[in-house]
């Protein structure tokens, strides 16, 4: 089992940032290799929504992998879990006040399959490379005018 996190601090209110996270859209703006996503069932952000990802791929390929939501607290948390793809991750977005600003931790768990398996420290260092998107996330909501 591997395990990833990676926390910020986005000078942004807590609800501003969950809406943007729970906004499955977005995610294009700030996580490389996420080409697209659509909803694929339930209604958009809420627990039981699944979403399709277009990842790239080695050779330019595209891959696609579909993503529940599996927790949506306002303000605070939402968990989610690959249901289909070329890795079965489960992880989460956990938001905490501080003053005017919102600490984010994205934290990932999974088990490396196939290939993988074989090169478990490339897996482990992928899911860090992830989780270490939050600067981008950063950038992107300090970079937008507050509301």
């Amino acid at each position: 089992m591997a395990i990833a996190e990676y926390d910020v601090v986005i000078h942004r209110d807590a609800m501003s940032v969950y809406d943007f996270l729970l906004d499955a859209r977005n995610l294009p703006s700030w996580r490389d290799g996420v080409r697209g996503v659509e909803l694929v069932s339930g209604a958009t952000g809420a627990k039981g929504a699944v979403y399709r990802q277009s990842l790239a791929a080695p050779a330019g390929r595209t891959e696609c992998c579909d993503v529940e939501i599996t927790e949506a607290r306002p303000g605070a948390e939402i968990r989610f879990t690959v249901l289909a793809g070329p890795e079965r991750t489960r992880g989460g977005y956990y938001l905490s006040t501080e003053g005017t600003s919102t600490r984010v931790r994205f934290a990932l768990e999974g088990e490396a399959r196939g290939l993988l398996a074989r090169l478990s420290s490339r897996f482990r260092r992928r899911m860090r490379a992830e989780v270490g998107q939050l600067d981008q996330l950063k950038a992107v909501l300090e970079q937008e005018p507050e509301l």
